[in-house]
């Protein structure tokens, strides 16, 4: 069923705002189905100078032509606000035509317009580092769109499943923007991932009608994040450094190695962070940058030996902050030079230490993987999986454990008596 729509604009004098100078405001009435709304046109001349019945400046006025020349734009603009929304299939009312007109409800029709879009509304509901990851990709988009399209943007309804694979292939054979870092497979699905967020945003909005990603799937492949075994995590700890900020940074990933904090967790740990728990003694209790739930963590003693070495840095002029943090980039450069100094031949990111909490410190010494996941602030206990290895350590372990209970309740344990037919009876 098609529904028919009166619309209709025409310009008035707003006799009721007169000027000190006897000037009358020009005002333009948008109709649709006999409900108006006013829109100024930031114009105004004296009553004796205006035709009612044209909606117009008289023609022997002086400056009528540049005047009728601005009611003309405002009337063509307010018509082209009025079949945009109606070829976006909005609900049109004469509200929605005027916040479209005055720019409040800008048409999004392009894929700039999508990435101005997301930049003014949704990246600042996002943590630092994840803006200037969406950053990268949108430098990827652009050089995508300039070698495939030859132009500097493209419609919405260009964004489309055939744009999602000659993406992923160009991202596979280009240039990477930076040469020391080069796109892996996961790399690339990083840059699909957050292309579908945009084309998600422009899905909901009702942007485009059909969701490219729909009938495409992200493949990740697998990746093992190295950990610390305990030598190596004691060697680190025992090193001499004389280099006072290396010690630092060997000092907080060792703090985060039993802890189980993510960089920026440690970076906003002051003394609000710890309270008294439950058991009366000293817990951290922060809230995850990430997903925002809540960590509770009882402190153990090389943590509080690490903070209780830095305790003269808090202060007012750092908000109390308990340890002094560099960038993420410098912390994981020291940390490659004390992984060399330590013989540890794994590739040492910060990121590192909470995989080794993980499982060196909490899963191999028995912690079970639910307060494992509580510990790290996991929403999903698939998520800890990923860091709490089953290794060949634990293997051992649990295997040494069941040996023994099967000893235990072994037939060798168990009294028995020969049966007329030599078999052994089970008493």
């Amino acid at each position: 069923m098609t529904i028919t729509q009166t619309f209709n604009v025409h310009f008035w004098l707003k006799k009721s705002s007169i000027r000190k100078d006897e000037t009358i405001p020009i005002y333009a009435r948008i109709w649709i189905d006999s409900i108006p709304v006013d829109v100024s046109t930031k114009e105004a001349l004296l009553e004796e100078h205006w035709s009612a019945m044209a909606g117009r400046v008289k023609a022997r006025t002086k400056n009528a032509k540049y005047i009728n020349d601005i009611l003309d734009d405002v009337y063509s603009n307010i018509k082209t606000a009025y079949k945009q929304l109606k070829d976006e299939g909005r609900v049109i009312t004469a509200q929605a035509i005027k916040l479209r007109y005055l720019g409040k409800d800008k048409a999004v029709l392009t894929y700039k317009d999508l990435i101005e879009y997301h930049r003014d509304n949704e990246l600042k509901k996002l943590a630092q580092g994840t803006i200037k990851n969406y950053g990268a990709t949108e430098k990827y988009i652009d050089r995508f769109i300039k070698k495939e399209f030859k132009s500097n943007d493209v419609h919405l309804t260009q964004l489309d499943y055939s744009f999602i694979v000659k993406f992923e292939n160009y991202l596979r054979t280009c240039p990477p923007l930076r040469k020391s870092q080069p796109l892996n497979n996961n790399g690339v699905m990083k840059h699909l991932e957050r292309l579908q967020k945009f084309t998600t945003l422009a899905f909901k909005h009702g942007w485009i009608k059909i969701d490219p990603f729909a009938l495409y799937e992200l493949k990740y492949e697998e990746f093992d994040c190295p950990f610390l075994e305990q030598s190596e995590l004691e060697a680190m700890m025992v090193l001499y450094i004389s280099k006072k900020s290396m010690r630092l940074v060997r000092d907080i990933f060792v703090f985060s190695c039993y802890t189980g904090l993510s960089y920026i967790e440690v970076k906003n740990l002051n003394r609000k962070s710890i309270a008294n728990g439950i058991d009366g003694e000293q817990w951290i209790m922060v809230r995850r940058q990430k997903s925002k739930t809540s960590v509770k963590l009882p402190l153990l003693d090389e943590a509080k030996e690490i903070l209780g070495k830095y305790s003269d840095y808090p202060c007012a002029e750092n908000n109390y902050s308990l340890l002094r943090v560099f960038s993420d980039q410098k912390i994981n450069k020291y940390l490659k030079e004390i992984a060399k100094l330590c013989k540890i031949d794994k590739n040492l990111t910060f990121h590192v230490a909470r995989h080794t909490f993980a499982t060196t410190v909490a899963l191999l010494n028995g912690v079970p993987i639910e307060t494992v996941s509580k510990l790290l602030g996991h929403t999903k206990l698939s998520t800890t999986q990923r860091y709490a290895r089953v290794i060949e350590k634990k293997i051992s372990k649990d295997m040494e454990q069941l040996k023994v209970k099967l000893k235990s309740n072994s037939r060798k344990n168990m009294d028995y008596k020969e049966t007329e037919y030599n078999h052994l009876k089970i008493v």
